[in-house]
């Protein structure tokens, strides 16, 4: 491969990580916002949600959960991201570390997370996501 062909792939492998960047920070200042509009834009219709506890949702579950639920984020934020793309496959992992209340006391959430993202014609949306207790 010639050193052209090496920058091109380097280029455009930084502009799909930039994308992805971009889709994380996306999801989680909808969901620290509670944007329903947002949350269901950035997500497939065939979205798998697990949270640390073991519990999976679906899109629908996971949106009204955001929306709806006893947990209100006030901040998200990831940390020591590592994003690897294959195709129009995304896998991004981070440790997700979260403030917010739950049920109106102040909580925090410090979880291991891998999210799964696929590139359609509208840009990354979530596939997939698994948290885990570190």
């Amino acid at each position: 491969m010639s050193c052209a062909s090496n920058n091109m792939l380097a280029q455009n492998d930084s502009k799909v990580k930039g994308e992805i960047e971009n889709s994380v920070t996306q999801l989680y200042t909808a969901m620290v916002e509670r944007n329903k509009d947002l949350l269901e834009d950035l997500t497939m219709e065939k979205l798998t949600y697990g949270h640390s506890s073991g519990k999976v949702e679906n899109k629908s579950e996971y949106v009204d959960g955001v929306i709806n639920g006893s947990f209100q984020f006030s901040s998200i934020t990831p940390v020591n991201q590592t994003i690897t793309t294959s195709g129009k496959v995304s896998i991004v992992r981070h440790i997700f570390k979260g403030e917010g209340t739950n049920n109106g006391s102040p909580a925090e959430v410090n979880i291991g997370c891998v999210l799964v993202f696929q590139k359609q014609n509208e840009g990354w949306k979530l596939l997939a996501r698994q948290a885990f207790k570190l």
